[in-house]
């Protein structure tokens, strides 16, 4: 294992394990895939790259998660009414039991940090 696992250019991956629908969906099928940079060795930290295909679904943040995402668009509404839009280089932080709604309008590809 490297000292620093890293990926180069993301936006250029085609080999992504697939991840499955979205198990929470309200519209749609959103297909999730990706590549696992890290994880930690009790499952406590991860971080990689994802993509997500348009849909709409109830979402809940288990564990605090730092998002910089790169291509696509999307809006998250958080359950107080507070929205988030989603385009090309937008960087989020959703804390820990962040629940609300996400809706992908475009497939939507992220760096993702998961503490």
């Amino acid at each position: 294992m490297p000292s620093a696992p890293y990926l180069r250019d993301p936006l250029t991956l085609t080999e992504l394990d697939d991840w499955g629908v979205i198990p929470t969906m309200i519209e749609g099928e959103s297909r999730t895939s990706g590549k696992l940079i890290h994880k930690g060795p009790q499952g406590e930290s991860e971080c990689g790259f994802w993509t997500c295909t348009p849909g709409k679904w109830n979402c809940h943040v288990t564990r605090d998660e730092f998002c910089h995402f790169l291509e696509g668009h999307a809006t998250y509404v958080h359950e107080s009414g507070e929205e988030i839009e989603i385009t090309p280089d937008t960087a989020a932080f959703f804390p820990q039991d962040w629940k609300g709604v996400c809706t992908v309008h475009e497939t939507v590809k992220k760096l993702y940090m998961i503490r």
